[in-house]
């Protein structure tokens, strides 16, 4: 969620001095979708949610130390638009390290449950295949590279939305349910641990 500098540095640090690899996301998409090969013992994926300038001021240089990979999952809607976030220049200079994948959240990060409540079932359709698919075209073009995994938005999912956005081509989605990502779990729902401050080393560790 957000994490001062220190702590994330301090984090990186305890992965480094207990040999656990940072691997990419990718890696454990294909394993879990039978096409890879299974990580390396003690396996850790990061990834960080819509753009934020900090991800280019204050994580970049923190990758780049220890040379690790990471998925940023973006809304187009934000990016050189939003004062809090990146442009689309500093998201290409990510790009170009080799250290970063961009990924799709989709296009303004709308929250499901609402609009769902909000609408007629054929505009909240509109809507969801407009956000998943709109999303990932942009950053396909923006990107040349395939754009295949997203976050969920607040980590609302559900099946019918699940099923939406495997028919327009996204092959892994990602929730913030607390809990390590195996194969017994769904690969449009597959969980991560929502990082706060709070949790410091010590909490970290413990979810590791």
């Amino acid at each position: 969620m957000t994490v001062t500098t220190a702590v994330f540095e301090a984090q990186l640090k305890w992965l480094q001095d207990n040999r656990y690899t940072v691997i990419p996301l990718r890696t454990l998409v294909d394993y879990l979708r039978g096409q890879g090969p299974p990580p390396p013992p003690k396996s850790v994926v990061i990834t960080a949610d819509d753009a934020h300038k900090t991800v280019y001021t204050e994580m970049l240089p923190l990758v780049r130390k220890y040379n690790i990979p990471v998925t940023l999952f973006i809304y187009p809607s934000a990016i050189s638009n939003a004062s809090y976030a990146m442009t689309w220049e500093q998201l290409q200079e990510l790009q170009k390290t080799g250290l970063f994948d961009m990924q799709g959240h989709t296009f303004w990060h709308p929250n499901f449950k609402r609009e769902k409540k909000k609408l007629s079932p054929d505009a909240y359709q509109k809507l969801a295949e407009t956000q998943l698919q709109k999303s990932k075209t942009v950053l396909q073009k923006k990107f040349g590279a395939p754009v295949d995994l997203l976050a969920w938005p607040f980590g609302i999912y559900d099946d019918w939305l699940e099923k939406e956005a495997a028919r327009v081509g996204y092959v892994g989605a990602f929730s913030i349910d607390r809990r390590h990502a195996s194969k017994s779990e769904k690969i449009m729902a597959l969980p991560r641990y929502l990082m706060v401050n709070g949790d410091g080393v010590k909490g970290f560790a413990a979810m590791v």
